[in-house]
């Protein structure tokens, strides 16, 4: 098959690396891709918001797959355009992709279906939605409605920080995303990112992963769009993953296909683990990044099949086995990410770091200039490792990071902390 990747990221480099080795690929192309997707697929030079471009390509090139990558396309309706010129696309429909697209839209559809989550309302007026915020109190959760590229959420520890967080969106600052607010309980627990595969009906749960939401160490610092990942998450038991399928994932599936949207594609449940059990933060209708690092690292069984049963609607008797042992990546960030940072600074010693025994490195913001790697972005390398416990993956991850030169860049030095932590309590 010949098969077309959209995006240019960490979480398209994995995909890129798995699709690779799939032998049902005949040629993989990427657009646009970046240095590191170009060891594995011809990068091609689309703008993915030109969907009559990305159409025209598939026709001259013969494409018979697409897998599109980032939410921003999704939510445009690239699936619908390419359906209606009839090309084959993973990924949901403009309708069924509003569960990303409106922060609103999802918190009424789980009011509406009894679905677990955060107390809420919904906010276009700047008083109103401060007279709220001062009667409920903080800690709070203001969001964006809309796409804000992963930073469209502040977790307020203070009644101030929650104030400006509206005079900051409602007043324009992230934009259309920012015209509505939603604001929601602050929910105590511990997060997990769970994946499920979904064809419309049926759903098949993938490897569950914990992301590292905060800029730095100790979970510090402003939010960004996740500074690293480890799976699987220990918090996911089997009985856990069971209650978030039967709770959460398929009264949404179902709640979509009544409302004439079936949901065909990966949806990315960001949960809060409860006393109470599980509850939905949000929903993505894309894979994680930077979870799909350490998904496709334990994934053993092809990827491509089980996108195209997405698809097609066959999933129900679908399966997929996984690697036992766990995986863990760190992102290299920018200095200065996830506010200002320079772009064009010299990367080296990424040869060197990968031939540590069980690393992989994906490429999130490079880009090649001669025989340099440049940064290019405000997240540049997701540095993934697997080994037989999280504490081996860590250790592997930054020893390869140590071998890393780029002055520029930053990291957090505790990713994985709470699986390590449980690790050394039950020696």
């Amino acid at each position: 098959m010949n098969i077309l990747l959209l995006g240019s990221g960490g979480r398209e480099h994995a995909l890129a690396w798995k699709l690779a080795s799939s032998p049902l690929v005949t040629k993989l192309w990427c657009a646009p891709g970046n240095a590191g997707i170009a060891q594995e697929a011809e990068c091609v030079a689309l703008d993915v918001a030109d969907h009559a471009a990305v159409i025209a390509f598939c026709a001259a090139h013969k494409v018979d797959f697409v897998v599109v990558g980032p939410e921003a396309p999704l939510a445009a309706g690239i699936v619908d355009d390419l359906a209606l010129a009839g090309i084959k696309a993973f990924g949901p429909s403009k309708a069924a992709a509003r569960l990303e697209g409106s922060k609103g839209f999802t918190k009424d559809l789980c009011q509406a279906n009894n679905i677990p989550t955060a107390a809420y309302q919904r906010f276009t007026d700047a008083a109103a939605a401060k007279t709220y915020i001062r009667a409920q109190g903080a800690p709070i959760v203001v969001k964006a409605d809309g796409l804000a590229a992963g930073k469209g959420v502040v977790v307020a520890e203070t009644l101030n920080d929650a104030l400006d967080a509206i005079d900051m969106m409602l007043g324009g600052g992230f934009g259309e995303a920012g015209a509505e607010a939603v604001v929601e309980e602050f929910l105590v627990g511990e997060e997990a990112s769970f994946f499920v595969l979904c064809d419309g009906e049926h759903a098949l749960a993938l490897a569950t992963a914990q992301d590292h939401k905060r800029a730095y160490d100790g979970d510090n610092g402003p939010n960004t769009g996740g500074m690293g990942a480890y799976s699987p998450a220990p918090v996911m038991t089997d009985a856990m993953c069971a209650r978030a399928m039967d709770e959460i994932i398929y009264p949404t599936l179902r709640a979509m296909s009544a409302m004439g949207a079936p949901y065909k594609g990966v949806l990315f449940a960001g949960l809060m683990i409860t006393d109470d059990g599980p509850k939905l933060i949000e929903y993505n209708c894309r894979f994680g990044d930077p979870e799909t690092q350490v998904l496709m690292i334990r994934l053993m069984s092809d990827l491509l099949p089980a996108l195209i049963a997405s698809v097609d609607g066959q999933l129900k008797n679908f399966d997929l086995r996984w690697f036992p042992d766990p995986a863990l990546t760190v992102v290299m960030a920018a200095k200065g990410y996830p506010g200002d940072y320079e772009k064009g600074t010299r990367i080296a010693g990424l040869d060197r770091a990968a031939r540590i025994e069980g690393v992989e490195i994906f490429h999130a913001g490079t880009k090649a200039s001669g025989d340099w790697i440049l940064a290019n972005g405000g997240r540049v390398l997701n540095v993934t490792a697997s080994g037989k416990t999280v504490a081996e993956a860590q250790r592997r991850a930054y020893e390869a990071i140590g071998l890393i030169n780029w002055p520029e860049g930053f990291c957090r030095r505790d990713i994985g902390w709470q699986a390590v932590a449980r690790e050394r309590a039950k020696r």
